[in-house]
């Protein structure tokens, strides 16, 4: 069977990338409800309400385990990987976003000319656990529709 045609096919792997782009989606309808202002450019970026990587990793697994059952050992592969996901995002992810915010501050403070050469340092980049909540539940829907 030729790649290309087959991939189109695979609905576990259309689950999982519709769950990304929805919860990417969901990211600029929030800000526009919420702020009421149209970002475009948080489709592209990380970080936010709803998690976009906890949406696709748990549609990927809820989609494994219907396909080839809750007692395979590849849906058991499928839910470490989310856990390993979920945990990066409301551990690292974020620890390192509220350092970047610490350094961010501090360089505005210690340096007062008008040329700073300095860029800032990405601070959204990790996740609350609200908003890994909402990935999950935005990728366990689509897992279940697709």
């Amino acid at each position: 069977m030729p790649i290309f045609p087959g991939i189109f096919h695979n609905a576990i792997l259309i689950s999982a990338i519709t769950a990304w782009f929805s919860a990417q989606l969901l990211k600029v309808i929030v800000n526009l409800l919420v702020i009421r202002k149209l970002n475009f450019s948080l489709f592209f970026g990380s970080g936010g309400f709803p998690s976009s990587h906890s949406a696709m990793v748990s549609a990927l697994a809820l989609g494994v385990g219907k396909y080839y059952g809750w007692d395979s050992p590849i849906f058991a592969v499928a839910a470490v990987f989310v856990i390993v996901v979920l945990y990066d995002a409301t551990g690292v992810r974020r620890a390192a976003g509220k350092q970047a915010e610490v350094l961010n501050r501090l360089v505005e403070r210690l340096y007062h000319g008008p040329d700073l050469a300095q860029e800032r340092l990405k601070e959204l980049i990790g996740h609350t656990p609200f908003e890994v909540f909402g990935g999950v539940m935005v990728g366990i829907i689509v897992g279940l529709v697709v």
